[in-house]
């Protein structure tokens, strides 16, 4: 199926499958983007923000998180 038949589709479903559609494909974006970070984190591709985020604090830059 081709993303143009995709997209009629779309175009002829009820507002309550469009929804459930919407949905759905945020939940499948949010796990891709979630196993990226945790790809990328493993690979230590997201060291030099932890670097950054340690200077920052050492130089008070930064504040703790809230507690909830």
């Amino acid at each position: 199926m081709s993303l143009a038949e995709i997209k009629q589709a779309i175009g002829q479903l009820r507002p309550e499958e469009r929804t459930a559609l919407t949905a759905f494909l945020v939940q499948q974006d949010n796990a891709a983007w979630d196993q990226q970070i945790q790809e990328d984190a493993a690979a230590g591709r997201l060291d030099h923000l932890f670097e950054e985020a340690d200077e920052e604090r050492g130089d008070q830059g930064l504040r703790d998180w809230p507690t909830r």
